[in-house]
């Protein structure tokens, strides 16, 4: 049987109706190259106690969102012109800790990678761009949505960490970064892997966890073009599929 991997969904509305979502991309790159099945989470703060999630999951994907996570969870002021989703924070925050702990494999991808900062114990930039942080980052909505997952910049790896591995070893890759916030400072228990041209945190690990990375930019949409992208789900995949056997066992 294929692992269970838990996926993270957002909270929204579509005229009146109040919805819960994962988009397709996350899905898909899911079941084609980490070979494993996708369970979606809903995002409500009725759900008091995620420990039943964890208990049936060998995996959980935190995936982009068009919402921020709120400032109130890393002691920052409030932001009333910015997007926000408390019940994707109430669920993805707990059941961050709560993997991390059980040394299952977690995935952060976007806001998911903002998650992992702010879970453990770090700030964020409401907006990179006003922190000083290049316009490379930002994102076009005027664009075709094909055109916003481009490349955007390059990123610099650290040696010896988990993406270097993945790479080969390769010091810089492109990456299709998109985001309005950032790492401020980095959580405890929190490596850097990799930093774009300005400076800016673009993925972490948490220390000693067999796999659990975050990154700043949108692998899932470039899977079938991208070594890295590809090779992320993968590994991620086959992390999930010997904790799945290690809980058997």
């Amino acid at each position: 049987m294929k692992p269970l991997v838990g996926v993270v969904c957002d909270r929204f509305f579509v005229g009146e109706h109040d919805l819960h979502s994962a988009k397709q991309s996350y899905v898909r790159a899911l079941i084609a190259c980490a070979r494993v099945n996708p369970v979606l989470i809903p995002a409500s703060r009725d759900i008091e106690s995620v420990s039943d999630y964890l208990d049936g999951l060998s995996g959980l994907l935190f995936p982009g969102g068009a919402s921020n996570v709120e400032t109130r969870q890393y002691g920052g002021a409030a932001d009333t012109a910015m997007l926000v989703d408390p019940d994707r924070d109430h669920v993805a925050l707990e059941l961050m800790r709560g993997a991390a702990d059980r040394g299952m494999p977690l995935l952060g991808i976007c806001r998911g990678f903002q998650e992992m900062n702010v879970a453990f114990g770090g700030t964020l930039h409401g907006d990179i761009h006003a922190a000083g942080h290049s316009d490379d980052h930002l994102e076009d909505p005027s664009e075709a949505l094909l055109m916003r997952y481009r490349y955007r910049h390059e990123i610099e790896l650290v040696d010896h960490g988990t993406l270097s591995m993945l790479t080969g070893g390769a010091r810089r890759v492109r990456v299709n970064s998109l985001h309005r916030q950032g790492v401020a400072a980095l959580g405890p228990g929190l490596e850097v892997e990799a930093r774009a041209p300005d400076g800016l945190i673009e993925a972490i690990r948490v220390d000693g966890h067999p796999f659990a990375l975050g990154v700043q930019w949108h692998p899932e949409a470039m899977t079938a073009s991208d070594a890295l992208s590809r090779a992320l789900f993968e590994s991620f995949g086959e992390g999930c599929r010997y904790y799945a056997m290690s809980r058997t066992e």
